[in-house]
């Protein structure tokens, strides 16, 4: 059983890393065939739709997973195909009022994003109703995700997920092109298509789950037949204990779309105050578009890496073994700086070779990712921090922390935008981050009694790490730069690999001649150095 669930969760792992690599490598083509005009659009109802799809959900599938999973391992069959059936009409219905509610509200919405341009209005509010249609679908189908999750089967769910983005991602590529360079249409028509694209998406990947409930159906009936029968819970309940356990993870999952909806709100009127309106739609674009993006990179592989240690707080906070808890919690905080500093130093000092690599050569866009990257370390400290709180049953606090976190980001946006135009919409994220982590922490030390001695410690060594491998790349990257461009797309990825490639080699050997690599990643440092030295020698009897 316990083999069946690491090989179920690596599968679901995989995944999920591989769409969210799929969906960061798009923005590439992507660009190239909207430009920044097409950026700004997309962006503007993307964050609503966010955050819409995660009310729409409001955490369900993963709560119907686990509730399903429990009445599963008591042999209470029935009780999980009851809630299936009625979640099925309930996600339906509210998909729909979603997509209803969207659709109806994207001219407010489009006005509160852009200000009073009635010709923009019209073109944003174009777009947000295209990808609106996908919010009544895509509830409905994260639902039978979570059934067959519930049910220890990974397989229907990850292989949905990369479906979903190439459908998605095709859809979107090939629709925008030909939109603008076979039939010469309209920006506004080619970003519609874009848009559109997560309904296709989302068709796509609930087409690979009914294809999984044919296959499945008659092994799912016949464990009915095993049914006990002895539970006789009502749907009332059920969706009461249901909805008491998701709703604070939905605020942590719509954290950032969150944020980034009170810069879509205010950006563009903050600009216009300091007569700098004709060009913040651009500067809106680079901020939430372009350069989030790339951010998000390090965050997703870092917050990968430690969520999979929460289970093990969960467990030892359960047990009460104070000294496994603090051990776990030791090893979540260490190994998310470990990857995510240098990550985000590496994106802060190659900014502009990224940016180009990513988009075009543009020194304002290459300033705002070397300003924003270093966030990546607040944006995954809080999502771990958060994962936490779950582990240790007080969530109920991380709305606490959420809210101050974006009343500071609310208070303090407009103001330093004025001030220092996007540099300042990036300090009002910083500060709004750093002040739910602080309550997230303080309420760490209080309940889990956990002493942050030791990552303190750490955390200093591992920056005078990240310090010394900063050393290092900085040289070797004014060095490349005397015979490469940064404004070349092709000579700004030789700059990259080769600068990051000796960055990573100094960190990693510092890492491991320390020993802190193993203490961190136990067996897998040396398995990875074995296949290294092994390489090596196959190198050296070839040549």
């Amino acid at each position: 059983m316990q083999s069946k669930l690491l090989r179920g969760t690596f599968i679901l792992t995989v995944g999920t890393i591989l769409s969210k690599i799929l969906g960061l490598i798009y923005v590439i083509p992507f660009f190239q065939i909207v430009g920044r005009e097409g950026t700004v659009l997309y962006q503007f109802s993307y964050v609503p739709y966010t955050i819409f799809i995660s009310i729409a959900t409001a955490g369900v599938p993963l709560a119907v997973s686990k509730f399903i999973s429990k009445y599963n391992a008591l042999e209470e069959y029935a009780v999980g195909r009851k809630l299936f059936k009625s979640g099925l009409v309930i996600m339906l219905a509210t998909g729909f009022a979603a997509f209803l509610v969207m659709y109806i509200a994207a001219p407010v919405l489009a006005e509160m994003s852009i200000g009073d341009e009635k010709a923009n209005i019209g073109n944003v509010t174009t777009v947000m109703r295209a990808v609106s249609f996908a919010l009544i679908v895509v509830p409905f189908m994260s639902l039978i995700r979570g059934y067959f999750q519930g049910h220890q089967s990974m397989g229907p769910s990850a292989l949905s997920q990369v479906i979903e983005q190439i459908v998605r991602i095709t859809f979107t590529l090939l629709g925008a092109y030909i939109v603008l360079q076979v039939f010469h249409g309209k920006m506004v028509t080619a970003v519609s298509v874009a848009t559109f694209a997560a309904f296709t998406g989302a068709i796509g990947g609930l087409l690979v789950l009914f294809w999984y409930w044919y296959k499945r159906k008659p092994y799912l009936d016949e464990l009915l037949t095993h049914d006990k029968g002895t539970i006789d819970i009502s749907l009332k309940e059920i969706y009461k204990e249901i909805f008491i356990s998701a709703f604070p993870f939905v605020l942590v999952g719509i954290a950032n779309p969150l944020f980034q909806a009170i810069d879509q709100f205010t950006f563009t009127k903050a600009m216009a105050a300091i007569g700098k309106a004709k060009v913040a739609e651009d500067y809106f674009s680079i901020l939430n578009f372009e350069s989030h993006k790339i951010v998000i990179i390090p965050v997703s592989l870092a917050i990968g890496f430690s969520l999979a240690l929460v289970p093990s707080i969960t467990k030892a906070f359960v047990e009460g073994n104070g000294k496994s808890l603090n051990h776990q919690l030791n090893q979540t905080f260490q190994v998310l700086l470990f990857l995510t500093l240098p990550a985000a130093i590496g994106l802060s000092l190659l900014a502009e070779p990224v940016y180009t690599a990513f988009y075009e050569h543009n020194l304002l866009g290459a300033g705002v990712l070397s300003t924003y990257a270093p966030v990546a370390i607040l944006f995954s400290l809080y999502s771990v921090t958060a994962a936490i709180l779950q582990g240790i049953n007080e969530q109920r606090f991380t709305i606490l922390s959420l809210l101050v976190g974006l009343l500071i980001k609310l208070t303090l946006n407009i103001p330093l935008i004025e001030l220092m135009e996007i540099k300042g919409a990036v300090l009002a994220t910083t500060l709004g981050y750093t002040a739910s982590i602080i309550i997230n922490i303080i309420i760490i030390k209080k309940f889990a009694k956990y002493p942050f001695r030791l990552v303190w410690r750490r955390s200093l060594l591992i920056a005078i790490f990240a310090g010394l491998m900063w050393v290092g790349t900085e040289v070797v990257y004014r060095f490349l730069l005397l015979f490469l461009s940064p404004e070349s797309k092709l000579q700004s990825v030789a700059i990259i690999l080769i600068s990051a490639g000796v960055g990573a080699g100094i960190y990693f050997y510092l890492g491991v001649k320390t020993g802190l690599a193993r203490r961190l990643f136990g067996n897998r440092v040396d398995r990875l150095l074995s296949k290294l030295k092994l390489f090596g020698r196959r190198k050296a009897v070839e040549n």
